[in-house]
């Protein structure tokens, strides 16, 4: 059932996990858990209405769940050895490309609703009226969530010679 809705959308849906969890490892857990929310959804999906967004408020708000699980319950890893901490370290992924690592730095400090418009407009190529659908939000309030990161950006990053804006 779900298999011609992976094949279309899995690749652009993967795409938008990676930018909001920043890792392939937790990302993959995002991209796996939204398809399995599709598929225990599945029955509320209106087929007069446009799959994407439909897809990409589940995966949005999945994420969003994790943020606020992770504030109340703060991570712990414990290794029995430092040959497990070792391999542990070794799968963090390398940091972003370093004229691109203060933009992302400064996109990860926005407040969540600013950052989630910022990654689905800019990162996810959602166009105003998909991504103001993603969020359940009016396009206008959309674009003041735009306006302001925007804002917040330039101060965040006016020290920064090679970005503009």
């Amino acid at each position: 059932m779900l298999d011609s809705y992976i094949q279309t959308y899995g690749k652009r849906l993967f795409g938008l996990c990676i930018t909001l969890c920043g890792n392939p490892q937790n990302a993959e857990d995002l991209y796996q858990e939204t398809w399995l929310r599709v598929l225990e959804t599945f029955h509320r999906y209106h087929a007069d209405r446009p799959f994407e967004p439909w897809l990409t408020r589940i995966c949005v708000n999945l994420y969003r769940d994790q943020l606020r699980h992770q504030k109340t319950e703060p991570a712990r890893k414990e290794f029995a050895d430092g040959d497990e901490n070792s391999a542990f370290l070794e799968q963090i992924p390398e940091k972003n490309p370093p004229d691109y690592a203060a933009l992302h730095e400064a996109i990860d400090k926005l407040p969540l609703k600013l950052r989630t418009a910022v990654i689905l407009f800019y990162f996810h190529e959602l166009d105003l009226k998909q991504a103001a659908a993603a969020l359940r939000i009016p396009q206008g309030t959309l674009k003041s969530r735009l306006h302001n990161a925007r804002i917040l950006l330039r101060k965040e990053l006016e020290h920064e010679p090679n970005l503009q804006f």
